[in-house]
């Protein structure tokens, strides 16, 4: 649902920039093999289908027919000399870490001048406010004695010119107003920041990226892919008006699904800027207060949205789709690919703890499933969660526990064959894992090894640590421990283990100051040594 954000009190001063690489995966690809430079070229998806899903296309492929929505074979009948080239593989499906750590020589460069927030692994946003407000007072646009090259080639929203020439002189007369309001001056200290900017990226990394300079972050996105490739468009706040009123509706963010197809047909609205004939009482009774009031502020180009300031990824994650007769019908084959991917997983947080100092708390599986002749087909595959635990035979173990939870919800255990290579009434067309809720390790823990040993600085007493990791860590399964913990499932120890979680991720991390939770987790301990990750079959995990 659309989040209405208020309008800050400086939104017309603020200078965001939203940057969007060119065909990166293509351009990256190229930058490993400089001869494919300036010729067709296409970055196709592992899968040996058809030759692949195109999942990236070069300007001169495009130039010559070839389009993403192709598959390898097709793009080959349009355009015979294109050059394909795999994404790299690992376990069984595409590594995408050559192009995250490409992104990320992008961002270190972008971040010097401004509060980044990595949107993707080809996007990124600037407050570049800080940086404008600046040179304004510095060194501001009319005291320059000449304007780079890139940034004469600017594209000004509203700005007409006759011809290329004629566009370049008028950009520069533009940025150079020294008669121009004070939020325009701003957006043309921005501009030239910009140009800089993607003049550096282009110089040490050697990629070419595209960029949209606004006041808000939906107004910069909006325009940054218009002028592509390696070019740059400005919207000043008197040509908003004007862009959304030829924006159709479809193609503004969250606008592309059920709102949308809903504003067409029940109020016949075409563009973004056709919701400036309902008032905003009309828009809430109608779509609810919030939505409603997200509405009437996008038809004038108000986002009250922050840079959040975020070079890291919130999360990470691993999937793979298994679309039609590749569908996974057997238990044993979902086990194998959440192992694959859980490996993947357990890699891509182990590098975020070595080299970010990051840990996450919380794992989640997700499916994608239908069911054969069931009129039920349509219901939704639940996705589980529990708390992470680091290791990739730990991650796999919860992951195929956390599926089977799910299994049972969706279909029911009476439709599961346990026996893995038995086919079922169902099919998996996707599988993904993902890791949650990263935070810094906090400061003061000293080394990553003894982080995880409990040994780091705590308000405790030594003897109170040295019990908790006694009592925490991890012990072998056993019949004893799962047989004590089948008699011990009741209401009163499910809230007990729940608290057991809490305090053995908080604590054992040197966060929890609650030392109450062990005296009331001692007695579950004593019965069963082994707290439960690894879940008895008879235990629906779903309820726990």
């Amino acid at each position: 649902m659309p989040v209405a954000r208020p309008e800050p009190s400086d939104s017309r001063t603020r200078i965001i920039a939203h940057v969007d690489l060119d065909c990166f995966y293509v351009q990256v690809e190229q930058r490993k093999q400089p001869e494919l430079r300036g010729l067709p070229t296409a970055v196709v998806q592992y899968n040996e289908w058809k030759g692949g899903a195109l999942i990236a296309v070069s300007y001169e492929a495009r130039k010559l027919g070839v389009s993403r929505h192709m598959r390898g074979d097709d793009a080959k009948e349009v355009c015979p000399q294109i050059h394909l080239v795999q994404v790299p593989v690992a376990r069984g499906k595409a590594d995408l870490n050559t192009y995250r750590n490409a992104g990320s020589e992008v961002v270190s460069v972008l971040a010097r001048k401004g509060r980044c927030e990595r949107a993707s692994i080809d996007e990124v946003y600037l407050d570049l406010t800080d940086s404008a407000e600046a040179m304004l007072r510095e060194t501001p646009p009319e005291s320059l004695e000449s304007i780079n090259e890139e940034a004469r080639k600017s594209h000004i929203l509203g700005l007409k010119s006759e011809d290329a020439n004629d566009a370049q002189e008028n950009v520069s007369k533009w940025l150079c107003r020294s008669d121009a309001n004070h939020q325009d001056k701003l957006l043309a200290c921005g501009a030239l920041i910009v140009a800089e900017l993607r003049m550096e990226v282009l110089k040490e990394t050697q990629f070419t990226c595209s960029a949209g300079i606004a006041h808000n972050k939906m107004l910069a996105k909006l325009v940054s892919g218009m002028n592509k490739p390696a070019q740059q468009t400005v919207v000043p706040f008197s040509s908003v008006k004007g862009l959304l009123e030829s924006l159709p509706i479809k193609k503004m963010k969250q606008l592309g699904g059920k709102l949308g197809t809903s504003l067409q047909t029940e109020l016949g609205v075409n563009t973004v800027g056709d919701l400036l004939q309902f008032s905003e009482e009309k828009l809430q009774e109608r779509f609810g207060i919030n939505t409603g009031t997200w509405l009437w502020n996008i038809a004038r180009g108000i986002n009250g949205e922050e840079v959040q300031g975020r070079l890291l990824p919130k999360s990470h994650g691993a999937g793979k789709s298994f679309p039609g007769p590749r569908a996974l019908k057997t238990i044993a084959s979902v086990q194998h690919w959440l192992n694959q991917l859980c490996d993947e997983l357990n890699e891509r947080i182990c590098c975020d703890l070595d080299q970010n100092k990051r840990i996450a708390h919380n794992f989640t599986v997700y499916a994608s499933a239908y069911k054969s002749c069931d009129s039920e087909s349509y219901k939704k595959f639940p996705s589980k969660s529990c708390p992470l635990r680091y290791g990739t035979a730990k991650i796999q173990e919860d992951a195929f526990n956390l599926f089977q939870a799910g299994l049972r919800e969706y279909i029911g255990s009476h439709g599961v064959k346990t026996l893995g290579h038995h086919h079922n009434g169902w099919g998996i067309t996707s599988l993904s894992v993902s890791a949650s809720k990263i935070v810094p390790i906090p400061s003061g823990t000293g080394s990553i090894t003894k982080y995880f040993h409990g040994q780091y600085t705590s308000p405790f007493s030594k003897e109170t640590q040295d019990s908790f990791v006694k009592e925490a860590m991890p012990l072998s399964p056993s019949v004893k421990a799962i047989q004590s913990w089948n008699q011990l499932i009741s209401c009163n120890l499910r809230i007990m283990y729940r608290l057991w979680v809490y305090k053995s991720r908080k604590e054992f991390y040197g966060k929890i100051r609650i030392h109450l939770v062990l005296q009331q987790c001692r007695q579950m301990m004593v019965l069963a040594r082994e707290p439960p990750h690894h879940y008895p079959q008879e235990v629906d995990v779903a309820h726990l």
